[in-house]
């Protein structure tokens, strides 16, 4: 009698992008960051896995495409603990934590309502003021806002 297999097997990619470690509350805030739902790659998204450091997690295996680091660091505004794995041949030729960048443009929404970037046609731009507490500060309005707390649009 054979042993019932627990885990799911889900295809090795050979080329392509993993990003692991998401917090499972965040991964579908990473999926829109990224754009993934534009892609016309395979795309694998696990939610709610077990993970011994978060409790539980999120991944997303991107085949054939390779992020941009620059692009890949904005998920660490509301994915510091994300891991970036580069596959080439089926093997991992590449690992790397999320950093968050030091200029973020475009991808957070200002809370002062006051701020232009709420009256005007224009992109944001946060710059981060605080690594260690990950605390970013409009460029146009000053207003400060924890990366965990800030609005993505």
């Amino acid at each position: 009698m054979t042993t019932p297999k627990k885990e799911l097997a889900v295809a090795a990619l050979q080329n392509g992008t993993v990003i692991d470690r998401i917090p499972s509350s965040a991964l579908f805030k990473a999926v829109r960051i990224l754009g993934i739902e534009k892609l016309d790659k395979h795309v694998t998204i696990g939610n709610n896995l077990e993970s011994k450091k978060l409790g539980t997690k999120g991944i997303i295996k991107v085949a054939d495409t390779f992020f941009p680091e620059d692009v890949l660091n904005r998920i660490a505004l509301i994915a510091p603990t994300a891991k970036i794995n580069i596959i080439r041949d089926f093997d991992v030729v590449e690992k790397f934590p999320v950093v968050l960048p030091q200029t973020i443009i475009g991808i957070v929404k200002c809370d002062n309502p006051k701020c232009i970037t709420n009256n005007e046609p224009m992109k944001t731009r946060f710059e981060l003021i605080d690594p260690k507490e990950r605390v970013i500060r409009c460029h146009y309005c000053g207003h400060s806002v924890n990366a965990k707390e800030a609005q993505i649009k």
